[in-house]
């Protein structure tokens, strides 16, 4: 049985999906994992971890237009404002989603269908710099 870590750093350009499955697969293939549990963790309060559609960006954009509608920045319901109107609706989609994501990992790649993906979602309007650390346990 093996087990490594990794950290990968995700800058975004403010509230979006960020795909990046691909770099998840070259650290995967670069150790040679074979069969195992690939767990992903987001160190953060105000974005999230997803697996979507990676074929049609409408997915991304109708995503978007939903959760906007679902929870509206700068809603007077919130106390939570310390860094802007957007401080507590990103927290609240946060809570909505995930911040963990487990990736069967099979034959030596991520066991995804064919248009999944996985991405980051920022919920911020900035701009920032996201910590997704990544655990391998198999062989």
């Amino acid at each position: 049985m093996r087990q490594a870590f990794h950290e990968i750093l995700i800058s975004t350009g403010g509230r979006g999906l960020v795909e990046f499955t691909e770099e998840v697969q070259r650290w995967v293939a670069g150790h040679h994992f074979r069969d195992g549990l690939l767990t992903l963790h987001l160190r953060h309060t105000s974005a999230s971890l997803l697996i979507q559609e990676n074929a049609d960006p409408d997915v991304r954009r109708d995503l978007d237009a939903f959760f906007s509608r679902l929870v509206r920045d700068g809603d007077p319901l919130f106390i939570h404002c310390a860094e802007g109107d957007d401080d507590m609706a990103a927290h609240i989609r946060t809570a909505l989603t995930t911040v963990n994501l487990s990736l069967p990992v099979q034959h030596g790649r991520l066991a995804l269908g064919t248009w999944q993906g996985i991405y980051l979602w920022e919920h911020r309007t900035e701009p920032h710099r996201r910590h997704v650390a990544l655990h391998f346990l198999g062989e």
